[in-house]
């Protein structure tokens, strides 16, 4: 039998978005509703503790000239006018309550003298405007939410549990199906609302800055849904992964006034960003070292071969380095061997976020189609979710404000909808059995039974990892897009014969990455589609073959439509403009 639990708030993800939808749905429906917090993770190992810069907000407009207004055009700018300009204004108004709500939590801000939030520069933000935790953001606002998520009976976590699809019934939110990796028992979570707060999908890259958990999942889940995944070619490098390993070095460095630096000691942005230099977006920086490199001026490292340049922190001083970037110097210490204080850093670019995702509208609620059918029951948070506040390139802070603030805002919105809903939502249908069933089908039957000679799921993760890395990274064009394309539909079909070897129900980690590789060829599918379809450069999708911005055909979001068996289904949807309207984009 399978095991059926049934709650009014199902919150799929437990990262800093899904834990702010869990305390707001909490506080809004008072006691009066059952939320249930689903991760394949412990809570605390979700991806947003490793944040380390911090999170944008105006806080002090008269004392640092600052604006509502301007940290608007400033995201907006910086997404290369791909942003939907309505969301950007939730955003930035609600991010600086979204600061003192965590600061009357009790997370530790860092401070100035006088006692107010301190606040440092990042790239493309005009303004000093990014309230940070020395440099661990992400680990005490998570601290500060689960902790205070403990005081509420009503919110229950349900710790590594993995889940494997979601139902939808006639358009309709039913619930998610899942497997408890303590006991490999397959379950079914019911709900009458729910919140996809997953995380993103760097992962189908190999050079990266994210945990190993950032597969996808909610993406690929809501992909095969048939809900629409929108702007997926546009994959954020960060411009310092700590060479070799990938580790994120956080762009705070920069914004208390680390260079960068080529094999000549040049400062080589003013070349690119000669207004900016070190906080210029990412994706400039980006494409600025990988150039560095592509014309000799870079470092080689033995052992791995990666080349790369420095991030030379060493005239900030010890004293500043122990105060704003402790971790910094831990990790370099620690896994390279290099003080900061005394020795530069080896850097890359690095696969960091996914500024596309599950297609929504400005509030958070999902679509089912471009822009007119919603998913009356169900919302997405966080990097899973599109609204499109990053549009083709994020700026840097702008992500702990987008978890938080949609977080709140899906939270309430799924507690009041539920608290409306009739109890017979939380029954099984003829359909929603069917759906269960087929589910159980294929991870049970297919998976762990399967044909001999099958193919090593490792070695295809390995090899769409390296596709990914070659043909799709900072510079595209259209015979790489093409052969990632034949490649992926390759690996597709050899995953087709794959198998678990591995038998055991209790902590069967060889299903749970076997299940990982499945969404993760998914996602890199809407991913290469999108790129190879977008013929022009915006943000972090840059075309070799088509350098320049084309707004007279490109100013529109790509979503893709999944079919069974078939490439897939590609449309558009507008970006929505309400004030600025796109204009060349110099830093």
């Amino acid at each position: 039998m399978v095991e059926v639990l049934r709650y009014d708030v199902l919150i799929i993800g437990s990262g800093l978005a899904g834990l702010r939808a869990a305390f707001q749905a909490a506080l809004t429906s008072k006691d009066r509703l059952r939320i249930a917090v689903i991760s394949k993770l412990h809570a605390m190992r979700s991806h947003s503790v490793s944040a380390e810069g911090g999170i944008s907000g105006v806080l002090y407009p008269k004392e640092n000239n600052d604006s509502i207004e301007l940290h608007a055009y400033d995201t907006v700018k910086g997404s290369d006018f791909l942003a939907d300009q309505d969301a950007v204004e939730i955003l930035v108004k609600l991010a600086p309550e979204e600061i003192k709500f965590f600061e009357h939590l009790g997370t530790p801000w860092s401070r100035l003298p006088d006692g107010r939030i301190a606040q440092r520069p990042f790239g493309g933000m005009s303004i000093p405007r990014t309230a940070f935790a020395a440099d661990k953001t992400g680990f005490f606002m998570m601290s500060t939410l689960y902790d205070n998520l403990q005081r509420f009976d009503n919110v229950e976590f349900f710790h590594e549990n993995f889940v494997t699809s979601i139902i939808l019934e006639n358009g309709l939110f039913k619930g998610v199906t899942a497997i408890d990796m303590a006991t490999g028992e397959y379950r079914v979570f019911l709900g009458k609302a729910g919140i996809i707060a997953t995380g993103g999908a760097g992962r189908v890259y190999s050079f990266v800055t994210v945990a190993h958990s950032n597969t996808g999942d909610g993406i690929a889940i809501a992909y095969r849904a048939g809900i629409p995944i929108k702007d997926m070619e546009f994959v954020q490098f960060h411009p310092t992964g700590m060479v070799p390993s990938g580790v994120l070095i956080t762009e705070a460095a920069r914004g208390e006034g680390g260079y960068l630096v080529n094999r000549q000691g040049e400062r080589f942005l003013k070349r690119y960003a000669p207004q900016r230099m070190e906080l210029a977006p990412r994706d400039i920086i980006s494409r600025a070292i990988m150039t560095e490199i592509k014309e000799g001026r870079g470092f080689a490292h033995e052992e791995s071969g990666l080349e790369y340049v420095h991030l030379d922190l060493r005239h900030l001083g010890e004293e500043k380095i122990n105060e704003r970037l402790p971790m910094i110097r831990e990790l370099s210490r620690k896994l390279i061997g290099v003080d900061p204080v005394s020795e530069p850093i080896p850097v890359r670019p690095a696969v960091h976020y996914t500024m596309g995702g599950i297609h929504t509208d400005t509030y958070g609620q999902v679509m089912l189609d471009e822009q007119s059918t919603r998913i009356p029951n169900l919302w997405a948070a966080g990097e899973v979710a599109s609204v499109s506040i990053h549009g083709a390139n994020r700026l840097g802070s702008n992500a702990l404000a987008e978890c938080a603030v949609w977080g709140r805002l899906t939270g309430e919105a799924a507690a009041r909808y539920a608290m409306n809903a009739p109890d017979s939502m939380l029954q099984i249908s003829t359909a929603v059995d069917t759906a269960v069933k087929n589910e159980e089908k294929r991870i049970f039957d297919r998976l762990l039974h399967t044909e001999s000679n099958p193919e090593n799921p490792y070695d295809i993760r390995s090899e769409l990892q390296a596709t990914m890395d070659s043909l799709v990274g900072v510079f595209r064009d259209q015979r790489g897009l093409e052969e990632a394309w034949r490649m992926l539909k390759r690996l597709k079909e050899r995953f087709s014969k794959a198998r678990v070897e591995n038998r055991v129900r209790i902590y069967n980690n060889n299903l749970r990455d076997f299940l990982e590789i499945d969404f993760m060829l998914d996602v890199a599918e809407t991913i290469v589609v999108g790129a190879l379809n977008r013929t022009e450069s915006r943000g972090a999708h840059y075309r070799l073959d088509y350098p320049k911005r084309d707004d007279v055909n490109w100013l529109k979001h790509t979503l893709v439509f999944y079919r069974r068996g078939e490439p897939p289904y590609i449309s558009y949807a507008p970006v929505r403009i309400t004030k600025w309207a796109a204009e060349e984009r110099k830093y």
